[in-house]
């Protein structure tokens, strides 16, 4: 999938790092889906206080 313009990630885009982390997907293969670069997905993980395991999209969005 390309990547968007744009430099954030989009609420479908939580939906999808959401969805691939708890189905255990490696971060590269959720960060290839989305078009971002890996350490994309560690530092929303971060930001978030989250694991692959704990991440919510839902929160995700509401603390940006």
């Amino acid at each position: 999938m390309a990547r968007k313009k744009t430099k954030r990630l989009r609420y479908e885009d939580r939906v999808i790092i959401e969805r691939m982390s708890k189905a255990g997907k490696k971060v590269a293969d959720i960060a290839n889906e989305i078009g971002v670069h890996r350490d994309t997905i560690y530092k929303e993980f971060t930001r978030c206080g989250a694991t692959k395991e704990t991440y919510s999209a839902e929160k995700a969005q509401r603390e940006i």
